[in-house]
């Protein structure tokens, strides 16, 4: 079987050489999913779960950064997981990664998995009933909570954590009272805020947060990122993420 289809291409993350199946047309992953994996912090042999995985963007940019001994992709998006490992085939991660076909809200999927030093998550932004949805449309999955809502993913996460065990979440700030709410909720306390912002002068995009599994109150702000410069560029910040510099 052919690793790359007619309607696919072959992205370099420039990191170890690692590349990422992605169809031409559909889904692709975008900044947010890349500021995740840079904001996660995997200790030395650690293992990841990372759930809504899409294309895979994640568990392979953490793959390439950090000496994370395992991780694993749940996506309920049965095509996605194909293309995935079809991923691990071509940069040949067999001993490093795996993408499992599954629904975070499935019990009997959580038992199965294993306890995790981390969960790495890139969630569906918008509420369900915000705005017109196309249920087909594999987008609108990604975007709207369709399948999943952020209470779903914090059960989830709660589940398959070890004791003090963190989740990384890339979410929007408009929803940042939802997430601390929801957290807190369920004992997986908010410890690390950034906020993302496109460039000087507008406002935040973005926000990256990590959780705690059974953590103590303090909340801790990381100084802000800005995408771009004034004239359009990259920052050098940016720059240093994608491994341009």
């Amino acid at each position: 079987m052919d690793l790359i289809m007619d309607d696919e291409t072959i992205d370099d993350l420039d990191i170890d050489g690692i590349k990422v199946i992605q169809k031409k047309s559909a889904f692709r992953f975008g900044v947010d999913a890349v500021l995740l994996a840079n904001f996660a912090r995997v200790p030395k042999g650690g293992s990841v779960i990372d759930f809504c995985s899409g294309t895979g963007i994640v568990p392979f940019i953490l793959a390439g950064k950090t000496r994370a001994s395992f991780i694993t992709g749940i996506e309920i998006q049965e095509d996605m997981v194909e293309m995935a490992n079809r991923s691990i085939k071509y940069n040949s991660l067999e001993n490093k990664i795996d993408f499992v076909s599954g629904d975070l809200k499935d019990k009997d999927l959580l038992k199965k998995l294993p306890l995790v030093d981390v969960v790495t998550v890139n969630p569906p932004y918008k509420l369900k009933n915000s705005g017109i949805v196309n249920l087909d449309d594999k987008n609108a999955m990604a975007r709207h909570e369709i399948c999943c809502t952020l209470e779903d993913v914090i059960i989830a996460s709660m589940k398959v954590l070890k004791d003090n065990g963190r989740i990384y979440m890339v979410h929007r700030p408009e929803r940042l009272a939802d997430i601390f709410c929801t957290m807190r909720k369920f004992r997986l306390e908010p410890k690390v805020i950034k906020m993302v912002y496109p460039s000087k002068g507008k406002a935040p995009n973005i926000v990256l947060i990590e959780g705690q599994k059974y953590g103590g109150q303090f909340l801790k702000w990381e100084p802000s990122l800005y995408v771009h410069e004034e004239n359009g560029d990259y920052t050098d910040e940016i720059n240093k993420i994608y491994g341009r510099k």
